[in-house]
């Protein structure tokens, strides 16, 4: 058997910065979204929802829509760490009809939504916004204002 040892070419060491941020985060995003429900002890079955997302950046902030059908503004939480957000919520819906004093009809179901993400910056959690209006979850999450950048003179 003969072992032959290859060094690196080249091409496979040049990355372009940008084309490898964008890569591992999406690498990164999939991997995190896949494996969260496990990490919490509960797989995405027919019980957890996704619900779906908008994000829009501004200037200063990341604008994000969630939709979160039936779901009460008490039962929606919202989890900032970071450049990280996870949103949770549960609807429950009972039906119950009734004849008399004997339950005819009786019907309840439940619904989990969870959905994390990484935002490209930090956020600033002390001053992000959410309201939820007609099941659609609106969030306002303020860029954190990092240090800026500062010319050094040269000596």
């Amino acid at each position: 058997m003969n072992l032959i040892r290859r060094g690196a070419t080249p091409l496979s060491t040049y990355r372009p910065g940008a084309m490898e941020d964008q890569f591992g985060r999406l690498v990164e995003n999939m991997f995190q979204d896949f494996f969260a429900p496990l990490a919490q002890g509960r797989w995405s079955g027919d019980d957890v929802g996704m619900p779906r997302l908008d994000v829009s950046e501004t200037e200063k902030t990341f604008e994000v829509k969630a939709e979160l059908p039936g779901v009460k503004k008490d039962d929606v939480h919202v989890s900032i760490d970071g450049q990280r957000v996870t949103i949770e919520g549960e609807c429950q819906q009972a039906n119950e009809q009734r004849e008399g004093e004997q339950v005819v009809y009786s019907e309840r179901s439940t619904r989990k939504y969870q959905r994390s993400f990484t935002l490209p910056a930090e956020v600033d959690d002390a001053s992000a916004e959410a309201r939820l209006e007609d099941g659609v979850l609106m969030l306002s999450l303020p860029k954190k204002q990092g240090g800026t950048a500062r010319q050094l003179t040269i000596q």
